[in-house]
């Protein structure tokens, strides 16, 4: 009788604290992907949620890259870009910028509104194209057709102003019900902020967002900063725009 009872407390031991696990992470309050991590180099993606960036401060917390916001759709400049990329380039991190797309205007229309803002990226890591729903969106997606067109647009036209493929960030969900089909050949950024990337996409990837409730010093506004790594398998000078 006392083996079953205490096979039966061990139990509830087990299922409470695997529930209570559970819930710590998709609470935010347990960062899982924080014991993955330990020997990538890593770095952050900011906009104008962060405002006054000090890159040196980042630079002193082993912040070796950075992402900045630059455009959204295809008349959008996010406000704090300019300062951002300037400040950026006085230090040794390595700077790409990314572009917020949206399905309410061509790909070729937002690729021009990035390019514009951004001119020359020789020296800096490759643009990025930030691939997402919104929440409203999320209810009412977008048909594939319309995604794929706008996307093949946009990096037609950027691929071949900077000689580089674009780097995709998306979840990976998202990728497999719109981009699988056409762009598997472009480097990854994947969003995975619960569990490790590798568990759904193995070693399929060149940056790995793993937590967007990251807390550093050295900016304002906004309390978490999204944080990253690169893929142990590539180097951050290799990726260099020529």
């Amino acid at each position: 009788m006392r083996r079953l009872i205490f096979t039966l407390l061990l139990l509830v031991l087990l299922v409470g604290g695997g529930f209570w696990f559970y819930r710590g992470i998709m609470s935010r309050e347990i960062h899982l992907n924080n014991f993955f991590v330990g020997n990538y180099d890593k770095g952050v993606d900011v906009s104008s949620y962060q405002e006054n960036v000090d890159f040196e401060k980042l630079e002193e917390q082993g912040i070796k890259f950075a992402f900045i916001k630059a455009t959204e759709g295809s008349g959008h400049v996010d406000k704090s870009f300019a300062e951002k990329w300037t400040a950026a380039a006085e230090t040794d991190i390595k700077t790409g910028a990314y572009h917020y797309f949206s399905y309410e205007s061509s790909g070729a229309a937002q690729a021009e509104n990035f390019i514009k803002t951004v001119g020359d990226l020789s020296g800096h890591l490759p643009p990025v194209i930030d691939l997402e729903l919104t929440p409203e969106e999320v209810e009412n997606p977008p048909e594939k057709s319309v995604v794929v067109r706008g996307v093949k647009a946009f990096v037609a036209i950027i691929e071949e102003e900077y000689g580089v493929k674009p780097i995709i960030y998306s979840r990976q969900d998202y990728f497999k019900k719109y981009l699988a089909d056409d762009f598997t050949d472009y480097p990854r950024w994947i969003t995975n902020v619960f569990f490790p990337v590798f568990i759904e996409a193995g070693d399929g990837w060149l940056f790995w967002q793993y937590n967007d409730r990251g807390e550093l010093e050295g900016y304002s506004g906004e309390k978490y900063i999204d944080l990253n790594v690169l893929n142990k398998g590539q180097s951050l000078e290799s990726l260099l725009v020529k």
